[in-house]
């Protein structure tokens, strides 16, 4: 008889899971009236802001990772791919669950794809969300394969692994940016500290970020629910070039507002100026701060708190872009309705548990990389990370 053995987070999430199908019975038997806090003055809010914005850009890491390996041939990054390949492809699925609510008549969610708009940035992005969707799922494929013992099928997915991953690249650098595309037909609605002819540059540097940031948390984070052994040396390496895409990230940010004078509007303070602030503080200055010490870079509860900083003020960036901002051009302000946040948080909860129970059941946390060829493993040390684990 199979045993589950019952926890605080266990109780949570299901009960979170039971009144979410709730919800969801609303949502599509009462439509999006009785389930949202939107309407036609503001029509995206909570399931576009974090579901689709943020869930995006969590999910980054799956394309930087994989190209500093496989492209930049940075070797020493091969043990976290899988790890982070599943996060990204779980994100993606949970973003097409997110569109799947969000949208009038979600039944029509593959409508882009064979009713073409080449002038929508609304197809460009739906366009390549399925493409990355479909290239995450190949790589992932090889787990899957090796699990199961399917030899042939393994060594043609190596095969095919540069291609994928170079693909995945393209695919993600158009949409991570085209996400900030969607917001520059609103140069009169959306507030001055975050409007700016540079978003889509922006939004794809911020992902960048995001994507570093989101790995070194996955592999905290693992390394103390699912007893992995967490690899200093590796997630030092990540810290410090977090630390240089973020010095990046806000030079940029801040000379596009020293050039429009954005910053004078914080004079007049308001919701808007506590927020861009708080924002600010959290994705760029404390984070910064915090990893130029060597001792923060060095120490993984350092650097798990740096990257939660971080998390935690680009999805305060993305929200304010999709909900702060335009507030008061709609002349009203939203707040979520607990439907929203129940379904919200419903789908953060799945995404946990589906990516624990890979953990458990496939082989996702090893040594060898998820595509490294079966004649040349490449493996990290067990000495050099005991050595780093040692460290006080």
């Amino acid at each position: 008889m199979l045993k589950v053995k019952v926890t605080f987070w266990r109780v949570v999430l299901a009960v979170v899971l039971v009144f979410a199908t709730f919800a969801t019975y609303i949502r599509f038997f009462k439509g999006l009236g009785a389930s949202t806090n939107l309407s036609d003055a503001f029509p995206w809010g909570l399931w576009v802001g974090f579901d689709v914005m943020c869930g995006v850009m969590l999910a980054a890491g799956g394309f930087t990772l994989t190209a500093s390996v496989y492209l930049f041939n940075i070797k020493k990054f091969k043990p976290i791919v899988r790890p982070t390949v599943l996060t990204a492809f779980l994100g993606y699925l949970l973003v097409c669950v997110g569109l799947f609510f969000d949208l009038g008549r979600g039944y029509r969610i593959w409508h882009p794809l064979v009713m073409w708009n080449p002038h929508s940035v609304m197809f460009e992005v739906a366009w390549c969300v399925t493409l990355y969707t479909t290239v995450l799922s190949l790589e992932f494929a090889g787990v899957l394969f090796e699990r199961f013992k399917m030899e042939k099928a393994v060594r043609i997915q190596h095969a095919i692994i540069i291609p994928l991953v170079i693909a995945g690249v393209v695919l993600s650098t158009l949409h991570q940016s085209s996400l900030g595309s969607l917001y520059l037909i609103l140069p009169n609605k959306l507030h001055p500290f975050w409007y700016t002819p540079i978003l889509p540059v922006l939004f794809f540097l911020s992902a960048v970020c995001v994507g570093l940031a989101m790995t070194i948390f996955e592999s905290s984070m693992s390394a103390k629910h699912f007893g992995k052994e967490l690899e200093l040396p590796l997630i030092k390496g990540l810290g410090r070039t977090l630390l240089v895409v973020l010095c990046i990230y806000t030079v940029v940010r801040l000379q596009d507002l020293f050039h429009r004078d954005a910053l004078r509007l914080l004079s007049r303070g308001g919701w808007e100026s506590g927020l861009f602030i708080v924002e600010m503080l959290m994705a760029s200055i404390i984070p910064i701060s915090l990893l130029l010490f060597p001792k923060v870079r060095q120490n993984p509860k350092g650097l798990y708190l740096s990257a939660v900083i971080c998390l935690l003020g680009f999805v305060t960036n993305r929200m304010n872009v999709a909900i702060t901002g335009l507030e008061s051009a709609a002349g009203q302000h939203y707040f979520p309705k607990w439907t929203e946040i129940i379904i919200t948080l419903a789908i953060i909860g799945v995404g946990f548990l589906i990516f624990a129970l890979a953990a458990k059941y496939l082989p996702i946390f090893t040594q060898e990389s998820a595509h490294v060829s079966v004649e040349e493993p490449e493996v990290i040390a067990p000495s050099e990370v005991e050595l780093w684990n040692a460290q006080p």
